[in-house]
């Protein structure tokens, strides 16, 4: 949609391939937010499957208990197909949980008559670009037109989810990435200077600034004088947000969200501003915390770039999650346009 702007991420590369019509689908790892956001920016379906539903052997584990795989693709069906053909129980993945895969394609070809939507005001509050929040609220619009009831609800712990998710995350990265050493795994620096030396210098070579920040964070939330200031302060926090939306899933089928609270930034925009870009993952980091799926699909432009649908839903129910996301999608249209991009040689400066 434009070239100078950001594709999202963690799994922007995936994203953008499948915007630009490289391939029918790829997958991406979500960790809070990682398939979402990037599908939001690009235009495309982003797919987070419940926490355990898809196996995550051979993932480079990051956050062990966020973690999960899922399908970016361009359309709901799509999305519904590739989930059929990778979840399920795994062996080599002990989080990988034995619950039966249903038939997700079939729950696309079903309505949303009598589906009750939760629409939670936390996630249209200060930082939410009024015309993405408009955006949103139109499609539920859409979809009580096509059958189904929408109220307002409140999960009043999701605003405590981005400082919990910024103390777990990294205390689980830095116990899974100390095995990154030059010992067994991954890179090993030539400059040989003992063993200490030698795991000193593979460290610094192989991990980026942004990795060795959050491995310094989550080192720290872990030491034995912040143990209980943070990490379990946080993993209390947790379980009242993961509360939260066990309580409105007893009311509701689906909530509906912004899945960014804006759109796609200029490159490098927010590179000096670290909160600026940690705040792009508020409205989809939540559903890792409390392990529920969430979906991520188009619902409109502002100035020009696509703006991302988040509906989540109970824990292993996608079939309710991709029967909304579908009828929504159909009626819609929005999955028909496509991104006008240049040639390759256009974009070498060759022509």
């Amino acid at each position: 949609w434009d070239l100078e702007r950001v594709p999202g991420g963690s799994s922007g590369g995936s994203a953008a391939a499948v915007a630009a019509g490289e391939c029918a689908a790829s997958l991406g790892s979500d960790t809070g937010g990682s398939i979402r956001q990037p599908a939001a920016l690009c235009g495309v379906v982003g797919l987070k499957p419940t926490y355990g539903r898809v196996s995550r052997w051979g993932l480079i584990a990051y956050a062990s208990s966020l973690d999960q795989i899922g399908p970016i693709t361009r359309t709901v069906e799509d999305a519904a197909l590739v989930l059929e053909a990778i979840a399920g129980r795994d062996p080599a993945d002990s989080t990988c949980l034995d619950v039966p895969v249903p038939g997700f394609a079939a729950a696309c070809r079903e309505n949303v008559a009598g589906l009750r939507i939760g629409v939670p005001r936390e996630f249209f509050a200060r930082g939410v670009h009024p015309e993405v929040g408009l955006r949103v609220r139109q499609a539920v619009d859409l979809l009580c037109a096509l059958g189904a009831e929408a109220e307002e609800c409140s999960l009043p712990s999701t605003e405590h989810a981005l400082a919990t998710y910024y103390i777990l995350a990294p205390a689980e990265a830095s116990s899974n990435l100390a095995r990154y050493d030059g010992v067994k795994y991954g890179h090993r620096t030539r400059e040989l200077a003992g063993h200490v030396g030698l795991m000193e210098k593979t460290r610094d070579e192989g991990f980026g600034d942004e990795v060795k920040q959050r491995i310094m964070i989550g080192t720290y939330a872990l030491s034995a004088g912040y143990y209980d200031a943070y990490y379990k302060r946080a993993q209390q926090a947790r379980t009242l947000i993961r509360r939260d939306f066990e309580r409105a899933f007893q009311r509701f089928h689906v909530l509906v969200t912004p899945t960014s609270p804006t759109t796609a930034f200029r490159l490098g925009e927010k590179s000096g501003d670290p909160l600026a870009m940690k705040l792009a993952d508020v409205c989809t980091l939540p559903a890792n915390l409390a392990g529920v799926p969430a979906i991520s699909l188009p619902c409109g432009f502002v100035d020009g770039l696509p703006v991302g649908l988040q509906i989540l839903a109970r824990p292993f129910d996608e079939e309710t999650l991709l029967r909304a996301a579908h009828t929504y999608e159909r009626a819609a249209g929005w999955h028909t346009l496509r991104p006008t991009l240049p040639a390759a040689g256009a974009r070498d400066g060759n022509e």
